[in-house]
């Protein structure tokens, strides 16, 4: 055998043993990513349900000529349970806010990052508020009825990223959508109670829409 052939044979050798090595890791990650794909099949996580617990209203009052600035200082108590047995939740972030016929009328709340158990319940009491925030005309208008008829229907927002913990195995973030209706009826103090100088909080217990 000449040296020529000896190299060529060696250089094969060499090829052949890359392209094991190359279809094992291959193998070895097709191994995991399917255990994963049939963990999470056979657990089925479930999104966590929020609950709208009570708002107390500091102030909501509209002014300008024509009226279509608004100030509103509030504070709500949210609750989220996880209702997985076996999948845990990061809320890596979450904003609270208010929003009135599809628009902003507060700044965005941050609630700290936290991790939520199986089977476990948060409880969040956030204050939503905004000054002199300026209304859309055509809101300006019904938010002024709204105010002289004594109740106003808001839809509290909270929008972040959430990861699953399934084990020791953590996913990527996913964006989290929820929105709770909060009916509150400023017109009639005996629908709420009484709990500081120009403060009433009114007890709403509304369920909210979640997308994950």
């Amino acid at each position: 055998m000449t040296f020529k052939d000896c190299g060529s044979h060696t250089h094969s050798r060499r090829k052949l043993i890359r392209r094991r090595i190359i279809w094992s890791i291959i193998f070895i990650l097709f191994i995991i990513c399917l255990t994963i794909l049939l963990i999470w099949a056979i657990l089925q996580p479930s999104k966590p349900r929020f609950i709208l617990q009570d708002a107390t209203v500091y102030a909501f009052n509209v002014s300008g000529n024509p009226p279509n600035l608004l100030t509103s200082n509030f504070q709500i108590t949210l609750s989220s349970r996880n209702p997985n047995d076996k999948i845990g939740i990061y809320y890596d972030r979450l904003d609270v806010y208010a929003t009135y016929h599809s628009q902003q009328i507060t700044f965005r709340t941050s609630i700290p990052p936290t991790y939520q158990g199986h089977k476990e319940v948060n409880i969040w009491s956030p204050f939503v508020y905004g000054t002199s925030v300026p209304v859309a005309p055509f809101n300006a208008v019904s938010l002024d009825g709204d105010q002289d008829n004594g109740a106003v229907t808001l839809i509290i927002r909270a929008d972040g990223r959430v990861r699953w913990k399934v084990g020791t195995f953590i996913t990527g973030k996913y964006h989290l959508y929820v929105r709770c209706l909060a009916y509150i009826n400023f017109g009639n103090k005996a629908a709420g109670v009484i709990v500081g100088d120009n403060a009433v909080k009114y007890t709403l217990t509304s369920s909210c829409s979640v997308s994950v």
